[in-house]
């Protein structure tokens, strides 16, 4: 594995043009495919672009500091003959300081000491602005460089929230929402018959409390009973007392692979209104070559993190991510196989009777056409909303 040391002395080879043909074509090619191979040489640039320019200001200070010393050996000898001398201008001797700069000097030479700590504080200052920036924005950043998580920022609610708290109680009894707005959105979908369900881990990050909403009016409280972070996925579990389950699940979760170039289709939220796409398997990898997830050429939106991926005879086969930020039609999608090994974990982990994770192994959608497969599918694919 490269060290930072290793990529600093290959980009300066590349830059002074050291690399033979092929290692530069293989170089330039990685540069163009990996964004953050090519942010590490922006930087790398940036840097010796900064050195440089200070190297050039050094050199031409010295220029100055040489031809200053050759006007003074040639109208003012004697000066330079006198080693115990102590030259007490900066510019020509011969020549009139005026009233203006002899006060500056004057108060220069007194307060040298006290000007120069304040740089210094200035300066220590400024690098600490930038540390504390840079640490900040790398805690901030949950997604890599090029890479679009799909969670939808909830910028107003049609209703207000007496509004809301009012429905609720109507359709939930005496459980009301937490005093406070909506402020993140993404798409989740059924697990299990007994109430768990499953949705992207950035989609619920940072939430006080979750709803999840279907058609019908469907309005259920939900809590997180797992995340993985690493692939992006969270268990979530509907805790209001009246529910009753979703009874038999219309789609079967595939543990093995899909095929690339398989025809794939996905349901989610990027608006109030569920939205339909389809498309096909490109990739068996994801963003950066990341195996974990599934890259499929349907076009996705902020919402749709969270949403079920499901070949052409309904079974499950991955959980909408993300999507590239330069390619509009390339999403990401986790693989069922890791949300399948994640269960199965869980499950051995705990009595069946503390989780009972019971997936659906059979599916009821094969050989039906896709707007069948649809209007059963819906009733299982929810908005799942964040609250702060």
């Amino acid at each position: 594995m490269m060290t930072e040391a290793d990529y600093y002395a290959l980009f300066e080879a590349y830059a002074h043009g050291e690399l033979a043909g092929p290692a530069r074509a293989n170089l330039e090619a990685r540069l163009a495919a990996d964004p953050a191979l090519a942010l590490r040489y922006a930087d790398f640039a940036e840097m010796t672009s900064t050195l440089r320019a200070y190297g050039q200001r050094q050199q031409t200070r010295q220029q100055l500091r040489s031809i200053h010393a050759a006007m003074l050996a040639a109208e003012a000898p004697e000066l330079l003959a006198q080693p115990e001398t102590k030259l007490t201008h900066t510019v020509n001797p011969m020549l009139r300081i005026s009233r203006t700069e002899r006060k500056l000097r004057e108060f220069w030479n007194g307060h040298r000491a006290t000007v120069g700590v304040a740089a210094s504080v200035a300066v220590m200052a400024v690098f600490a602005t930038l540390l504390g920036l840079d640490l900040w924005k790398t805690s901030h950043l949950p997604t890599p460089m090029g890479y679009q998580a799909l969670r939808r920022e909830v910028e107003r609610i049609k209703k207000s929230q007496k509004d809301l708290k009012l429905t609720l109680n109507t359709q939930l009894g005496k459980e009301t929402l937490p005093a406070v707005s909506s402020k993140f959105s993404g798409t989740g979908f059924a697990l299990t018959s007994e109430g768990y369900l499953v949705t992207s881990f950035h989609v619920i990050q940072g939430a006080d409390s979750l709803l999840v909403e279907g058609r019908n009016n469907q309005h259920y409280h939900a809590e997180p009973v797992y995340s993985d972070v690493k692939h992006d996925l969270a268990i979530l579990r509907i805790t209001d007392k009246k529910f009753n389950g979703f009874g038999r699940l219309p789609y079967a979760v595939k543990s093995g692979q899909a095929d690339l170039g398989e025809r794939v289709f996905t349901l989610g939220y990027p608006r109030e209104d569920v939205v339909y796409g389809e498309g096909s398997l490109s990739a068996r990898s994801g963003f950066e070559g990341d195996t974990a997830f599934y890259q499929v050429s349907i076009p996705v939106n902020p919402g749709n993190s969270g949403g079920p991926l499901l070949d052409e005879r309904g079974n499950l086969i991955g959980v909408v991510s993300g999507r590239q930020n330069d390619a509009q039609s390339a999403a990401f999608a986790t693989k069922s196989s890791y949300l399948v090994r994640l269960v199965d974990s869980l499950a051995a982990a705990k009595p069946a009777t503390t989780y009972p994770y019971h997936l659906p192994r059979f599916g009821q959608l094969a050989g039906s056409g896709r707007p069948q497969q649809l209007k059963k599918l819906q009733d299982y694919v929810f908005v799942v909303k964040v609250f702060e």
